[in-house]
């Protein structure tokens, strides 16, 4: 009798939802047409925010893409375990420098022991598939993979890797984001047929540099020759395969129950748009490596049907490292400790407007002119060295574009903020140490 209650009870339980982190790489704000673009065509992703929830206020977990990709698997801010950076530039061999630590937990190693399936596809960027500075997919909790160490050209990709060694040249032929679309589907279809839920992690090449595009997906854009029509044809392409992957989840019957995660992991390449840097980062101040908001706020989506029914606009702050406790928390889950990230699901379920949790960022990069350090609370943005150079405050409420700097009129807010980031940068030194 008890046994039969049991399973009667398992039998209704609602299945655990299953859960796709998709993101494009260097794609700005405004490079969609429903955040604006006035010449790029991106109707997948304008149909899917016009079905989901739209995050307009989404921001990276860093202005570069390593530390961005390590925050979305651990929640954590990469400065507490040591990503500071763009891991290789510099050739598809070349060494990473910040392999993601044994001692972080990510998403995969929380979801797998709950009887996930997960799988990476794309760009991994947070170590090696072998060596010393080994770092791989399935050293972090994912059973399966088929990706790269660091960019490759978004047409006739250099290097891909399996967990069974590198992929032979003749398979990687043709358009990257359908090469890498591909495998992402086939791991899909097989989890679904074992009514298995999954976690796949479907981390996009374009538009990052080298970004070329195919004659078809060039097409719409000959008017703007050279790296303008290479650049959108790419994003076109990307634009393409989230609706391949969209349609896969209807047609497998499993799209109602799968939280399909979508965003950019860091503003437009470039000092400035133009014919060389066409990526738009919209109203916003900024580009990729800054922390000015065209470098950190990116596009941003949500489709979790079974969840959300309506579409929906979030205006409060939100970010990478919010997937990790989100997505836990939906599952019912404790959450582990020192999170940077916070749980969304009050803001998402219309329970609360305002985010009541800071966001802090730090780089080490050539930052295009913005501070290295950045604290955001609620409207207010305080950008600083902490070294006694010029600080800048900005109220986003007002002031979106970061136009005025209020530092001077408010010193006291000032050295609140400032107080507040000296406490997080001290409490990622103490993370970095196992302390």
């Amino acid at each position: 009798m008890r046994r039969r209650l049991f399973l009667q009870l398992l039998a209704a339980a609602p299945a655990p939802p299953n859960v796709i982190l998709a993101m494009a790489d260097d794609q700005g704000w405004g490079d969609t047409s429903y955040n604006g673009h006035h010449i790029l065509s991106t109707p997948n992703l304008d149909a899917m925010a016009r079905a989901a929830m739209r995050f307009d206020r989404f921001y990276s977990g860093a202005p570069v893409c390593s530390p961005t990709r390590g925050s979305a698997l651990t929640g954590r801010h990469p400065f507490r375990y040591g990503i500071f950076s763009a891991n290789a530039d510099i050739g598809s061999d070349a060494p990473s420098k910040y392999p993601l630590p044994a001692r972080e937990k990510t998403l995969a190693e929380f979801l797998k022991p709950l009887g996930y399936a997960t799988g990476h596809f794309g760009k991994w960027h947070l170590g090696d598939f072998a060596g010393p500075n080994r770092s791989a997919p399935t050293d972090n909790g994912f059973d399966e993979f088929f990706s790269t160490t660091r960019k490759v050209t978004t047409v006739n990709p250099e290097a891909y890797w399996t967990q069974k060694g590198r992929v032979p040249a003749a398979e990687l032929e043709g358009d990257d984001s359908r090469i890498l679309m591909d495998a992402a589907v086939s791991f899909i279809e097989r989890a679904a047929q074992r009514r298995q839920p999954f976690f796949a992690v479907i981390w996009f090449h374009a538009p990052h540099e080298p970004v070329v595009a195919t004659e078809r997906h060039r097409a719409p854009y000959t008017q703007y020759p050279g790296k303008p029509e290479n650049y959108y044809g790419a994003i076109a392409s990307l634009d393409e395969q989230m609706g391949r992957l969209r349609e896969t989840l209807r047609h497998l019957q499993v799209e109602r129950n799968t939280m399909l995660w979508y965003a950019s992991d860091n503003g437009p390449e470039g000092d400035r748009q133009s014919s060389a840097s066409p990526g738009n980062a919209g109203p916003f101040r900024g580009r990729k490596r800054s922390l000015f908001e065209g470098g950190i706020r990116v596009p941003a989506l949500l489709e979790w049907p079974a969840r959300y029914s309506a579409p929906s606009v979030i205006r409060a702050a939100a970010s990478t490292s919010d997937y990790l406790p989100t997505i836990l928390s939906a599952l019912n889950q404790p959450l582990p400790k020192e999170l940077d990230g916070i749980n969304l699901l009050p803001i998402l379920d219309g329970k609360r407007l305002l985010r009541q949790s800071p966001l802090a960022f730090e780089t080490i990069n050539d930052t295009r002119g913005s501070q290295k350090l950045c604290w955001i609370e609620d409207r207010w943005k305080l950008l600083s060295n902490l070294d006694g150079s010029e600080e800048m405050l900005f109220d986003l409420d007002a002031d979106p574009s970061e136009s005025t700097n209020l530092a001077a009129s408010q010193p006291r807010l000032v050295a609140a903020l400032r107080a507040k980031l000296e406490g997080w940068r001290a409490s990622c030194a103490r993370s970095r140490q196992g302390l």
